[in-house]
């Protein structure tokens, strides 16, 4: 028997393989779309181990852009991803993000704030004094205030990638539960990709939608990216004091940020430099009792007193160039398309990445421009420069 043929395969069937499959298959419904997913479970993939977010503040004209076309996808999602009458349920709760900044980061984040309220979005500037008025817990006075997003949330990561898959297959998407072993290359064009069950698909477009795992895909092309799959631990507490309703996600000028979860508990988290490069998936509740516990104390002092209810840990695709995504066709290999690198911003930037690269391959028309994403800055060794807010 021959190769199955396809006209685009996509590796890796999370947030952003899903996305794309289901921009593809909307565009043109005769596509013949295959997605490779070695976990359907998708116990290890960072859609589904984030702690999830979706907001507006970037100081990146075009990170400030997806956001926008994100929260419209949000708002509209259950409706619009509904198949044979059943409409999934994603929780979208718009609490807010609330940033709080010390003196050295102050300019930046103004003029990153002007942007976004250029771009039409409804991002403030707070005082110390108005984010002790509007949550009385927190104890802000060690910062010269912050800024807020009232558009931006929360939402159920699970549902939304069962339901972008789900509206995928209903368009004739076709999901396959294999593991991609190799990347076929004919020339300088990509041709295809061998399977670990040994079968071979062939296509002109394959997309790396990998996340963690993207650059050991790209290897297989001859691709080098700079992108590490980096440990993040999250961590739910549940607090003796309660606060009186939900609080925003919160973060403070060293990384560590926390919000409140359904059912009264607080999750927690942290980027540190210590962080492990590597597939690994084991967490430490050390971490939190020896750093993230007197920062929560700190900053909320009714709540030192706790319970730490569990921990988990995923996986932050970085981009070690400029943490920002690298999207587009790679310029030394015909057919093969990256959508890698998203530094934890993958979930909310997911719905706008799967639409630019189902325009890009179909050759439509470009919504949103985001070309600046390029994959030609690392062959060239040139980050983009966020400016403020990462």
């Amino acid at each position: 028997m021959g190769d199955k043929i396809y006209d685009v395969i996509i590796v890796g069937g999370g947030i952003m393989g899903s996305s794309t499959a289901y921009y593809l298959t909307r565009a043109d419904h005769t596509l013949k779309v295959a997605v490779v997913e070695r976990d359907p479970t998708y116990t290890r993939a960072s859609t589904t181990l984030s702690m999830v977010n979706a907001r507006i503040q970037f100081s990146l004209k075009q990170n400030v852009e997806i956001s926008q076309y994100a929260f419209d996808v949000l708002e509209n999602f259950e409706e619009e991803m509904v198949v044979d009458h059943m409409q999934p349920k994603i929780a979208y709760h718009r609490e807010g993000n609330l940033f709080l900044l010390d003196e050295p980061g102050k300019k930046a984040a103004l003029e990153a704030l002007a942007l976004q309220q250029g771009l039409g979005c409804r991002s403030q500037w707070w005082s110390v004094d108005e984010i002790r008025d509007r949550y009385p817990l927190y104890a802000p006075e060690a910062y010269t205030g912050g800024t807020f997003g009232p558009d931006d949330g929360h939402f159920d990561a699970y549902a939304v990638l069962m339901g972008y898959k789900a509206k995928a297959r209903s368009q004739g998407a076709v999901y396959m539960e294999d593991e991609v072993v190799d990347l076929l290359r004919d020339g300088k064009q990509i041709a295809g990709v061998a399977l670990a069950s040994g079968e071979r698909l062939s296509a002109g477009c394959v997309v790396n939608c990998a996340g963690a795992w993207a650059a050991e895909v790209a290897r297989k092309a001859g691709v080098k990216i700079p992108v590490d799959p980096v440990r993040r631990q999250c961590f739910a507490v549940d607090t003796a004091i309660k606060p009186q309703g939900p609080l925003p996600l919160t973060i403070l000028p060293s990384g560590f940020y926390f919000r409140t979860e359904a059912g009264g508990l607080v999750l927690v988290g942290k980027s540190m430099a210590d962080d492990t490069v590597g597939y690994d998936f084991t967490w430490n509740q050390n971490r939190f009792l020896d750093h993230l516990w007197f920062e929560l104390a700190e900053f909320v002092p009714a709540f030192e007193s706790l319970k730490l209810v569990r921990g988990w840990a995923g996986l932050y695709a970085v981009n070690t160039l400029d943490g920002n995504a690298i999207l587009g066709q790679w310029p030394e290999l015909k057919g093969f398309y990256l959508a890698n690198g998203f530094s934890g911003h993958g979930l909310q930037q997911g719905p706008a990445v799967g639409r630019y690269l189902s325009e890009l391959i179909t050759g439509s028309k470009l919504t949103l421009d985001l070309s600046i994403f390029g994959p030609e800055r690392i062959l060239e060794g040139s980050p983009l420069s966020e400016g403020g807010l990462v």
